[in-house]
């Protein structure tokens, strides 16, 4: 079943196009990568389908409705961000108490468990966190919800690397425990690429690609080698990253597709191939140049 449905989606601010005609499908019980760059109009998309923003055009449905201002949606989502605030006369263990009837499916004894794992003072202010800390609290409400869909924009923001592995893991027990639908922001994909099921990678509000993780991690290949040989075998193709490794020496990322047939003359031709990790492909398919920094360097 589709939770999410976008076809042809696109949002202005005033003259800036933020998401650019998106089209895209997001099925039940998967964890989805929303993966872009600074700018990309990840949060945008994000508020858009949890009801907080209208589209410009196009259509988008949620649970089969229209999200904005939906009691439907609002009643089996949530929305996690480094933005969330609570009024000063609750504290953090009165937080817990007053969200949980908002919550059909609300897991006290996990909250609890996850609040004292990290070592949380249950009267303190939600307002007093550190950014760390507050993220790490928002992570809380996010996952004991169980929402059937719950939304986690930048929910790592300001955690040291400790406290991001536990998160992670217990994001991912808690959704083999109790599978929803949960869509993740962030840019560290190397770290959740292993939570992950589906990648959508979206560039200035448009769609680069939505593929599974496994079939990411096989849609390019990098070659490298002798400069002219390498350039014999990708002339005419898109390549989707170049750059000068040493003086006579070339290395270029191509989809693998284009080039698997000739592997063998490859290797035979003294080149080497390496695999593309998951992070490099997509920053080289955002990129607005082919090339590295390097390239600033090497101008006269």
């Amino acid at each position: 079943m589709g939770v999410i449905q976008c076809e042809d989606l696109t949002k202005f601010y005033g003259k800036i196009k933020a998401i650019d005609h998106l089209s895209f499908k997001i099925e039940e019980n998967k964890i989805t990568g929303l993966i872009g760059r600074n700018g990309s109009g990840k949060t945008t998309l994000l508020k858009m389908i949890a009801g907080y923003l209208k589209p410009t055009s196009g259509e988008l449905n949620v649970f089969s409705g229209k999200p904005f201002n939906s009691l439907a949606v609002s009643a089996n989502s949530i929305f996690i961000d480094d933005t969330m605030t609570f009024p000063d006369s609750l504290t953090l263990s009165d937080i817990l108490t007053e969200v949980a009837p908002f919550y059909a499916n609300w897991n006290s004894s996990l909250a609890n468990g996850l609040f004292d794992y990290y070592s949380f003072n249950p009267q303190q202010p939600h307002s007093n966190l550190s950014k760390g800390t507050k993220s790490t609290f928002n992570s809380i409400l996010g996952i004991a919800s169980r929402c059937p869909l719950t939304i986690l924009d930048e929910p790592t923001t300001g955690m040291d690397s400790a406290v991001r592995k536990d998160f992670y893991r217990a994001l991912l027990k808690d959704y083999l425990e109790y599978p929803r639908t949960i869509i993740i922001s962030s840019h560290l994909l190397s770290e959740i690429e292993e939570l992950l099921e589906d990648i959508l990678l979206i560039n200035q509000g448009a769609k680069c690609l939505h593929l599974s993780v496994m079939e990411l991690k096989e849609l390019a290949v990098g070659i490298r080698g002798n400069a002219q040989v390498v350039l014999s075998f990708v002339e005419g193709k898109e390549i989707l990253y170049q750059e000068d490794f040493t003086k006579g020496s070339l290395y270029v990322v191509i989809r693998r597709n284009l080039i698997e047939q000739q592997f063998e003359l490859i290797k035979q031709s003294g080149l080497e191939l390496f695999p593309v990790s998951t992070d490099d492909l997509c920053i080289y398919l955002t990129a607005n140049t082919k090339g590295g920094i390097g390239d600033v360097f090497s101008r006269g």
